[in-house]
């Protein structure tokens, strides 16, 4: 689905993965952060894909709202084990659109 965002100015944070194998728990936490993200204030919308390459990006308010999402603890977990166990190389990038 495209994300139906407001007239700019507003943030994008872009989020491009390449996976691991390892695959436990990775679409369960996926849903679930999808799913919390939706009940953060300032949020606005989501747009991902996946084939080789995975590419998420979220839309934001303002920065601060990206940086109370940063924040949040179930958020903070599922990052962790997205660096040890579900990547092999992630890049973010946050841009005023």
């Amino acid at each position: 689905m495209i994300a139906k965002t407001p007239k700019p100015p507003y943030y994008a944070v872009i989020f491009t993965t390449l996976r691991t194998d390892f695959d436990d728990g990775y679409e369960d936490t996926s849903l679930k952060m999808e799913e919390l993200a939706k009940q953060q204030d300032g949020y606005l919308g989501i747009e991902s894909a996946r084939n080789e390459l995975g590419i998420t990006v979220s839309y934001w308010k303002s920065v601060e709202a990206i940086i109370n999402w940063k924040n949040n603890v179930e958020h903070s977990v599922a990052r962790e084990k997205g660096r040890t166990l579900w990547y092999n190389e992630y890049q973010l990038r946050i841009c005023k659109v």
